[in-house]
């Protein structure tokens, strides 16, 4: 157990190292903290199979956003845009990295696609889309860029609403809620862009 509690620490440095590590030991000495740590080690280990679907989808949903980002350095010359695609990016591989530390807790592979019975990943930008913005530069650039990733953004937010609603994963729920705020009012800015 504790050479399973070491590596779990380990690769899980943001979550509840603490708690992992109190909850896996069995001395008697823990009795008078016992009652908190178990339960924080609960919320931390119960999850379902909403909770990995939801995170098995909304990796690779976040790498594509992560994708459109790295095309506006080299394509766009509005500040705002730019400014946005950075936003996108610094809060988007973070939870990438978090969901896959997530799945690591629950020994899920997070490489492994889901079986999520044919239901789609909303909001992902299509391969042609995907590849006209290589093609496009300046204004037409931004205009796509900024259509493309609304509803990418979308997408991701009913994907986040379906967690907050069906979830077990304390942790999955939040971040699914932090998704909602933090892209609900990227999508704001975006339409305030489009729109000028």
């Amino acid at each position: 157990m504790t050479s399973t509690s070491a590596r779990i620490v380990a690769g899980l440095a943001a979550f509840a190292t603490a708690v992992v590590v109190s909850a896996c030991s069995k001395g008697e000495d823990h009795n008078a903290h016992a009652t908190s740590t178990a339960t924080g080690a609960e919320q931390v280990a119960a999850h379902s199979a909403e909770d990995v679907m939801f995170a098995q989808m909304m990796i690779p949903h976040h790498e594509q956003a992560l994708q459109l980002s790295k095309l506006v350095p080299d394509r766009s010359t509005n500040p705002a845009v730019v400014k946005l695609a950075v936003t996108i990016a610094d809060e988007q591989q973070p939870e990438i990295n978090a969901m896959k530390a997530l799945l690591l807790q629950w020994d899920v592979d997070p490489h492994t696609m889901p079986d999520h019975g044919g239901m789609p990943m909303q909001g992902m930008v299509d391969d042609a889309t995907m590849a006209k913005l290589q093609r496009l530069k300046g204004a037409e650039f931004d205009t796509l860029w900024l259509q493309s990733m609304i509803g990418h953004h979308q997408g991701a937010i009913e994907m986040a609403n379906t967690e907050i609603a069906k979830g077990q994963s304390a942790d999955m729920i939040t971040m699914a809620k932090n998704i909602v705020r933090a892209q609900q009012a990227e999508i704001d800015q975006m339409k305030q862009v489009l729109g000028g």
